[in-house]
């Protein structure tokens, strides 16, 4: 798996709603358009794609319908979050369908704020079982814990082929 495919700009994809449910005429539109305007990756039910806000099959679905429309023509990452329960989110990991998806990103458990060695652990358990790369996305405004650059460095150092990058959404432009 060449890592490098998380350079460069990434585009977090929205989700176009019709009165409630996903518009996916418009979310083709979307993805053809981000794509053709020279993006190098898609992030599809990140927080911007309102993923929280979906059912599990309503995000399959969504995630489904952005693997066909991608086709394969840039790297394509899944956000997984919502889960404030390691182990929930590990046996979804391991009964999810990975085709078609170039890597995972995932915040560490919101509101429970745990210490940095509680996200350590978090997505070492989560490096455990996913089948791709992690994207590491640190948003302390959503989740109420900021995963520090030691903690970060640290995940990176332990396994640098799963650990291979970060959405830094701290707002702190030194942890950066």
């Amino acid at each position: 798996m060449n890592n490098r495919q998380f350079t460069g700009t990434g585009v977090a994809l929205v989700t176009p709603f019709t009165n409630g449910t996903i518009n996916y005429e418009q979310l083709k539109h979307i993805i053809n358009h981000t794509i053709e305007g020279g993006v190098d990756f898609l992030v599809s039910l990140g927080t911007t794609g309102e993923a929280v806000n979906l059912s599990s099959k309503e995000c399959r679905e969504l995630l489904d319908f952005t693997i066909k429309i991608n086709d394969g023509r840039v790297p394509l990452v899944a956000g997984l979050f919502g889960h404030n329960y390691t182990q929930k989110l590990v046996r979804g990991i391991r009964n999810y369908n990975f085709d078609g998806i170039a890597g995972i990103m995932s915040s560490s458990p919101g509101y429970i704020k745990p210490s940095q060695e509680g996200i350590f652990q978090h997505y070492m358990a989560i490096a455990e079982v996913a089948p791709r790369p992690l994207i590491i996305y640190n948003v302390p405004g959503r989740t109420s814990s900021n995963v520090k650059a030691e903690t970060t460095l640290r995940l990176a150092e332990t396994d640098p082929t799963k650990f291979v990058a970060v959405k830094e959404a701290s707002g702190n432009l030194e942890q950066a």
